[in-house]
């Protein structure tokens, strides 16, 4: 598995538990950067600063986008995957949008249910397709 791809499930592992447990992401990744077992990349760093920086806004974006979905009825893994898509898409330049989405997918695939994956990509797609608008 490359790099950045150990990086994304990480974040998506931090953002997870700090969904679940109701803290803050940083603080959770804070914690898991302090025992460095393994030692946290710091792309994951970025990722999880990155979604709770825009948190607010990827959750929004995601209620509107998310068709039949809130976000709290969503299943957590999907929430943390694709807010992790959300920010790569719409503010990590770096990343080509068509690998962020391929990424969510795969770890939708690897970690969720077996819908998930069309469920990630549909909505990733629909967030791609506006993003102009959507950071304007």
């Amino acid at each position: 598995m490359a790099a950045r791809s150990k990086a994304r499930k990480r974040a998506v592992d931090v953002l997870y538990e700090s969904d679940i447990r109701g803290t803050d992401p940083v603080g959770t990744l804070a914690d898991r950067v302090s025992l460095a077992d393994p030692p946290v990349n710091d792309y994951t760093v970025e990722l999880v600063e990155g979604v709770a920086a825009h948190r607010d806004r990827i959750d929004d974006i995601l209620a509107e986008y998310a068709e039949g979905w809130s976000i709290d009825r969503m299943p957590g893994v999907d929430r943390a995957i694709l807010r992790v898509g959300v920010f790569e898409v719409l503010w990590c330049s770096d990343v080509p949008a068509a690998v962020a989405i391929d990424e969510a997918v795969e770890l939708a695939k690897s970690l969720s249910t077996d819908e998930s994956p069309r469920f990630v990509n549909g909505v990733l797609a629909r967030v791609l397709r506006d993003s102009i608008s959507l950071t304007a």
